[in-house]
């Protein structure tokens, strides 16, 4: 199942996010979002599993980001011109399904 999911967020564009339902769903595990959550916090290999690239479905942060905190996932987004309205990523410009 993790494998699947790291599958998906490998793909992932910079400049985007997706949120954890939809990778769970195109991972073919649709329902388990609480899962994706689970599989990003032991990712193996950041740097080619982009998991700061997944958010909560309103575009929210997490809180337990686990490669640096909630502040370095949002400057990682940034980076990549990823845009903010308030503390939640832009979804209609920068969401993909």
């Amino acid at each position: 199942m993790f494998s699947a999911f790291y599958s998906v967020v490998a793909q992932i564009p910079k400049g985007n996010v997706m949120n954890y339902g939809a990778v769970a769903e195109l991972a073919g595990f649709k329902g388990c979002a609480r899962q994706v959550g689970f599989a990003l916090h032991l990712n193996p290999d950041p740097e080619t599993i982009p998991c700061h690239r997944v958010v909560f479905k309103d575009g929210s942060l997490s809180s337990a980001f686990a490669f640096g905190g909630i502040n370095r996932q949002r400057e990682l987004l940034e980076g990549e011109g990823v845009g903010f309205d308030g503390d939640k990523v832009d979804m209609d410009k920068h969401g993909i399904r």
